[in-house]
C-alpha cells in the first residue's frame, strides 16, 4: 500500500500521519467531550423548536396582540423563566410601553418607563442584548415596576426588538429562571430566535396598517367632499323649514295658541340642533381624516365656559338619551372658571366620551359631568361618570393608548384616539376608573391656558 507521496516542493510525505488542513479555520469548533456535545446538541434542539413553534403560530394568522402574547409564553417556557414582557417605543413621548405582560404578577398594559432609564432602556438605545444575573444589585435596574406590581427580579435577558432596516421599536424581557440557576448565554440565543420572530410580525403589521391608513385617509377626503355636498340642502333645508312654521303660526287660532306654543319650541329646538349637527358632522369629518393620518389641525384657542360646552352637547345627544331612557346630569360645571380652550375641539371629546356613555348604560342610568374647580395647580378636572356596565382591566387599561381596544361590533378606537389627541392638544392628562359591574369615570384634567403644565394622574 502507498503510505507515502511528494508534495509540490518534492518533499516525502508520511501519508499514515493526520496532516494540518488549509481548511482548519473554516470548521466549526467541536465539543471537547461527548457529555459537551450532548449540550450542544440539546441547545441546538431547543432552538429549532422554538422557531418552530412560533412559526407554527405565524400561519395561524391570528392578531398580532394574540400572536406576540403566544411568542411570549413560547418564550418563557423554553427558557424555563417566571415572568416576561413585551415594550414597544412611543417616539412622541420617549417611553417604553409595556404592551404585553405574563406571568405571576404581570405589569398592567400601557405601563410607561422613560427610555432613558433602567436596562430596557439601556438595551432599547444600544440594540445589544444584555444578560443580567442579579437585577437587585444592578444599578440601572427599574425598580418602580417590581414596587407597582409586588414582583421581586432577580435574573433577567433583555432583547432588542428590530425593524428590517435595524432601528429598534422596543425590547423583550424574561425574568427569573425557574428551579436552580439564572437565565444565561443558552437562553439568550433562544430568545433571539424568538425577538426576530415577533420583531418581524410587529414589522409586517406596521406596514399593512400604514397602508391601509394612506387608503383610508385617501378614502375620508373623498367622502369629505361628497358629505360636504351632502350637508348643503339640509342645512337650507332647515332654513327654508323655520321660515314656515313662522308663517303657519299665524294661521294657529287663538283657542290653539297654547299647545301650538310648545310644538313651535320642540320645532325650534329640533331645527336649531340639525343647523348645529350638519355643521359639526362637516368638522368631524375633518378631524376624523386627520386622526387616520395621525396629524392635526392648529387649536382655535378662546375663552370659553365648560358648563356651556357640555349643555351643547347634552341638546345634540339629548333624544338619544330620551330613547333610552338615560338621564343626563350636570354637577359643579357652573364653579368652574373661563378656561382658554378651542370650543369646538372641547365638544368633539366631551361629545365622544357622553355618547360612548350613553351607549354603556341600561335604562334608568345617567350620564353625569362633574366639574372641580381649581386647585393649587391652577388647574380644572371634568369628569364622565356613567352608571353603566364598566370595562373589563385590559380594555381599562389601553383606552387611551395607542393599542386601544374597541368593544362594539367592527369598533376602531379611533374615537378614544381623537378625545386623548384633543385633551393632550390641550395641555391636558386623560385616565379612567372602571370595574366590570361598577361603571365607568373618565378624568379629563385641564390647565386654565394652553402652555401651562400639567401633572400626571394619581
Amino acid at each position: 500500500m502507498l503510505t507515502h507521496t511528494s508534495n509540490s516542493s518534492g518533499k516525502w510525505i508520511d501519508m499514515t500521519t493526520p496532516q494540518p488542513s488549509d481548511r482548519t479555520s473554516h470548521q466549526l469548533p467541536q465539543p471537547e467531550s461527548h457529555e459537551a456535545l450532548l449540550q450542544l446538541l440539546a441547545r441546538r434542539e431547543r432552538e429549532l423548536a422554538a422557531a418552530r413553534r412560533m412559526s407554527e403560530v405565524f400561519s395561524q394568522h391570528i392578531k398580532l396582540q394574540d400572536l406576540l402574547e403566544q411568542g411570549l409564553h413560547i418564550a418563557l417556557d423554553v427558557v424555563s423563566a417566571e415572568n416576561g414582557s413585551i415594550l414597544l417605543a412611543d417616539t412622541d413621548k420617549r417611553t417604553l410601553v409595556f404592551y404585553h405582560s405574563i406571568g405571576q404578577k404581570p405589569v398592567p398594559s400601557g405601563t410607561e418607563v422613560p427610555w432613558h432609564e433602567g436596562i430596557a432602556g439601556t438595551v432599547y438605545r444600544t440594540g445589544v442584548p444584555e444578560i443580567v444575573p442579579d437585577a437587585q444589585t444592578d444599578a440601572r435596574h427599574f425598580k418602580k415596576v417590581d414596587e407597582a406590581t409586588g414582583a421581586v427580579t432577580h435574573d433577567m435577558i433583555t432583547i432588542p426588538l428590530k425593524r428590517w432596516e435595524g432601528d429598534p421599536i422596543g425590547v423583550i424581557q424574561v425574568m427569573n429562571k425557574r428551579g436552580e440557576g439564572v437565565l444565561g448565554p443558552d437562553d439568550l440565543a433562544i430568545l433571539t430566535i424568538i425577538s426576530a420572530l415577533a420583531a418581524a410580525a410587529i414589522e409586517h403589521t406596521r406596514l399593512v396598517e400604514a397602508a391601509k391608513l394612506a387608503e383610508v385617509a385617501q378614502l375620508i377626503g373623498d367622502i369629505s367632499h361628497d358629505i360636504k355636498n351632502l350637508l348643503m340642502p339640509i342645512v337650507c333645508g332647515t332654513g327654508i323649514l323655520q321660515s314656515e312654521i313662522n308663517e303657519l303660526q299665524n294661521y294657529i287660532p287663538d283657542s290653539e295658541t297654547k299647545r301650538a306654543k310648545a310644538s313651535r319650541e320642540l320645532c325650534d329646538e329640533v331645527i336649531a340642533m340639525l343647523k348645529d349637527d350638519a355643521h359639526r358632522i362637516h368638522d368631524r369629518v375633518a378631524e376624523i381624516a386627520d386622526a387616520v393620518k395621525d396629524a392635526s389641525t392648529p387649536l382655535d384657542f378662546s375663552a370659553c365656559e365648560v358648563a356651556g360646552i357640555v349643555s351643547n352637547v347634552f341638546r345634540s345627544l339629548g333624544i338619544l338619551a330620551r330613547e333610552k331612557h338615560v338621564r343626563l346630569l350636570t354637577e359643579n360645571l357652573e364653579l368652574l372658571p373661563l378656561i382658554v380652550a378651542d370650543q369646538r375641539r372641547l365638544y368633539t371629546a366631551f361629545f365622544n366620551l357622553i355618547n360612548n356613555a350613553i351607549a354603556e348604560v341600561p335604562a334608568d342610568g345617567s350620564v353625569t359631568v362633574c366639574g372641580q374647580p381649581p386647585t393649587v395647580e391652577n388647574k380644572i378636572v371634568v369628569s364622565i361618570i356613567d352608571t353603566g356596565r364598566g370595562m373589563p382591566p385590559e380594555v381599562r387599561d389601553r383606552l387611551f393608548t395607542k393599542h386601544a381596544i374597541s368593544t362594539k361590533p367592527g369598533g376602531t378606537g379611533l374615537g378614544t384616539k381623537i378625545v386623548k389627541d384633543v385633551v393632550e392638544a390641550h395641555g391636558g392628562t386623560i385616565w379612567v376608573e372602571s370595574e366590570l359591574g361598577a361603571g365607568t369615570k373618565i378624568h379629563i384634567r385641564l390647565p386654565h391656558a394652553p402652555g401651562e403644565s400639567t401633572s400626571r394622574p394619581p
